[in-house]
């Protein structure tokens, strides 16, 4: 039985490893730290990190950005 659960990524070279795949990545900013849910065809993989972090990650990915 497959995982419906998201899985978190720990790094953000594995992230931007799986952005290549990405179908689209949302984004959802809360209080000081942000969350980027990249979402592929079978799987949802989940970054935490800061705001500064994330927006240099999100100006260096190819696919659409969701602002939730």
């Amino acid at each position: 039985m497959l995982s419906k659960l998201p899985k978190e990524i720990l790094s953000e070279e594995k992230f931007l490893e799986l952005a290549d795949f990405a179908v689209h990545c949302r984004v959802k900013r809360v209080k000081d730290t942000v969350k980027l849910k990249l979402r592929t065809q079978k799987h949802l993989y989940t970054y935490k990190t800061d705001p500064n972090s994330a927006d240099r990650l999100l100006s260096s990915i190819n696919c659409d950005i969701i602002e939730l």
